[in-house]
């Protein structure tokens, strides 16, 4: 089984909050109906707490390990509010990949000009903060994250709400053969 929910900001990807916000885990807990709730459900992948949108979660532990897994190279898409006024000349090297503030080169990203201070970014990678990080190696501080897609599955619930998927849409959205180049 697989769903899809709209992670709202404040929560935490982990299994228990210190801080005492609460965790994605509580949030879908809260609205799963009984029948779900008896299952083991993993998160595929994290998001910060401050940022928002698409998590999957998947009581598959082969999807986790196939979505998270360097090698599979799962885009993901997000939609970042900076701090700054962009152009195309500030996006050219996030496009050839960027060396982060820990030395590691990234890898080529897509990105395109969405607003005045809007940028639309595609990662096949996940590093800690890492969109955030190659946006402020670029000098476009990030104020606010969505995320609005994985693989080929687009966000479409609202927020604080999931759906489960089909089996065809895991089939065809989520494990499929990248594009050469």
């Amino acid at each position: 089984r697989v769903l899809q929910f709209h992670k709202p900001a404040c929560l935490i990807t982990y299994g228990s909050d210190p801080q005492g916000i609460g965790t994605v885990f509580e949030a879908l807990r809260g609205i799963l109906p009984p029948a779900l709730q008896r299952f083991g459900w993993h998160a595929v992948g994290r998001l910060d707490r401050d940022t928002t949108g698409l998590l999957l979660f998947t009581n598959d532990e082969k999807l986790v390990a196939h979505a998270t897994a360097p090698a599979t190279h799962l885009p993901k898409r997000y939609l970042a509010r900076v701090g700054a006024r962009v152009n195309e000349a500030q996006l050219e090297p996030l496009r050839r990949g960027v060396k982060l503030d820990d030395g590691e080169l990234t890898l080529p990203a897509q990105a395109r000009v969405r607003g005045a201070d809007l940028v639309d970014l595609v990662l096949t990678q996940g590093r800690f903060h890492q969109v955030k990080r190659m946006l402020n190696v670029v000098g476009l501080p990030t104020l606010a994250l969505h995320r609005e897609a994985v693989g080929g599955l687009e966000l479409d619930v609202p927020v604080g709400h999931y759906r489960a998927l089909l089996d065809e849409e895991v089939k065809t959205k989520l494990y499929f053969e990248p594009r050469a180049g």
